[in-house]
């Protein structure tokens, strides 16, 4: 994803100045990003630093690394902001990365496994969550692992299959969702099984005619989270989505602010690092 962000400048020309101002700007006296409550929060951090690496602008690594290390090796964390930790180390130079303790936040990982092979985001789960597998392969690969017996994650994604070809986080949906159906695409490819020949078609039906994603099919608009993560898996699946570029775009655009940020849809009052980064991504999918 973050090669990809790396496009976004092509199509934001001398804005890329304004959002990286943005990101800098979010960064608190701890060193942590903020949540949409104003809380530092290590999952709006990881997209804080990813949007500045993509922009190839430094972030401050001292602050940041002393903002990671407030967390030691992770206790009390669930697996989602587990992951952000592993991901926000990955994000720092070769020498801070070298102190990340890398070993023991994986193993306090391994608490989130269930029983049928993949992960959830609380501890002592009886089944797992594509958000939770994702999350977990993404912070094995970070710290330049790979999660014990991989291929039973693919074991679990295939009963989170829902009944209109999508996927959900949970077993017998009868509609999935678009953000969990791309994470699939990118965990079946990752894991060397076979990628579901319905996801690209499934995905496509999700876009709105004037542009962006639906999260649902009922859902009132589209989102930027649905949509930078469909084309991010479209694009991997080597789906054409070249008649869709020009809408997207225009949605995409729709979402800019002279802040530097983006809304996560046209409902949204708030700004935040998490889909200002879905920005960038959606924008280098689109620069392609």
């Amino acid at each position: 994803m973050l090669q990809v962000a790396r496009l976004a400048p092509k199509l934001l020309g001398d804005s890329s100045q304004l959002v990286a101002d943005f990101l800098l700007s979010q960064i608190q006296d701890d060193g942590g990003s903020p949540d949409r409550d104003g809380q530092s929060d290590l999952y709006y951090t990881v997209f804080g630093i990813a949007g500045l690496i993509a922009l190839q602008v430094e972030p401050p690594v001292a602050r940041l690394e002393k903002y990671l290390q407030s967390f030691g090796e992770g206790a009390g964390l669930d697996s989602v902001h587990l992951s952000c930790l592993a991901r926000a180390w990955a994000g720092m130079s070769a020498e801070a990365r070298s102190r990340a303790p890398a070993d023991k936040i994986l193993a306090r990982l391994e608490a989130f496994r269930t029983p049928d092979g993949g992960y959830h985001i609380a501890a002592n789960a009886q089944q797992g969550t594509v958000y939770g597998c994702f999350m977990a392969l993404g912070a094995y690969q970070d710290l330049g692992r790979q999660p014990p017996q991989a291929e039973r994650m693919l074991d679990c994604i295939a009963q989170l299959k829902a009944q209109d070809g999508g996927y959900a986080n949970g077993p017998e949906m009868p509609i999935g969702l678009t953000p969990p159906s791309a994470a699939v695409a990118a965990l079946q490819r990752q894991l060397g099984g076979t990628v579901d020949a319905e996801l690209g078609p499934w995905l496509r039906s999700r876009c709105h005619p004037g542009g962006g994603f639906f999260a649902v099919e009922a859902a009132p608009v589209p989102d930027l989270l649905s949509t930078a993560t469909a084309l991010h898996a479209l694009q991997a699946m080597h789906v054409d989505f070249s008649d869709l570029v020009e809408p997207c775009l225009d949605f995409v655009d729709s979402l800019w602010t002279a802040r530097g940020g983006f809304y996560g849809s046209w409902e949204d009052d708030d700004l935040d690092c998490e889909y200002t980064y879905y920005g960038l991504l959606a924008l280098g999918h689109l620069s392609l």
